[in-house]
């Protein structure tokens, strides 16, 4: 019980490191969100085509967290290396970007199952491959591939599922 207190003690030099960001507002479909753009920066499209995305993500060493300061989803876990979490926003931008690229209005993760067969570390140079599996009415299924260029090493697969927004009957 103790350890779980002290990991969510917050200390005062992480409340003033979070309280000097400066955080825009997000509009929807016009700007990136600050999670986004955390989640994102330094990303590169190397391929795009209707159904398909291909790039690049060097782990930035941005990520390495000191304790709970900025611990956003996106981190490196204990022992230095990118955490699920991480890979689980890499894998959903990524197959909703494949989604997108067919033309299709905004849509809504529904599933994500994201196999984990690998690690990443700070430096490490991933290639994210996103592929359409297919649509169905206004439910898209994508097909999400990180691995560690240099070694070939598969880190994570994941398939996700979107649903788009049903324009209004009335």
């Amino acid at each position: 019980m103790e350890k779980a207190r002290e990991a969510l003690t917050i200390t005062r030099e992480d409340s003033e490191s979070v309280s000097r960001l400066v955080v825009t507002p997000h509009r929807p479909g016009h700007t990136r969100s600050f999670f986004e753009g955390f989640t994102l920066g330094g990303i590169r499209v190397d391929r795009i085509e209707p159904g398909f995305l291909s790039c690049t993500f060097r782990v930035p060493p941005r990520l390495i967290v000191n304790h709970l300061s900025l611990s956003l989803s996106l981190s490196l876990d204990k022992n230095g290396n990118l955490s699920a979490g991480a890979i689980v926003s890499l894998v959903d931008e990524a197959g909703w970007t494949a989604v997108s690229t067919d033309g299709l209005h905004t849509k809504v993760s529904v599933d994500m199952s994201i196999a984990f067969m690998g690690t990443a570390s700070v430096d490490d140079e991933l290639e994210i491959t996103s592929r359409v599996l297919g649509h169905k009415g206004a439910y898209s299924g994508t097909v999400v591939l990180l691995k560690n260029k240099a070694t070939g090493e598969v880190i994570a697969e994941g398939r996700h599922s979107l649903f788009g927004r049903l324009r209004s009957k009335i």
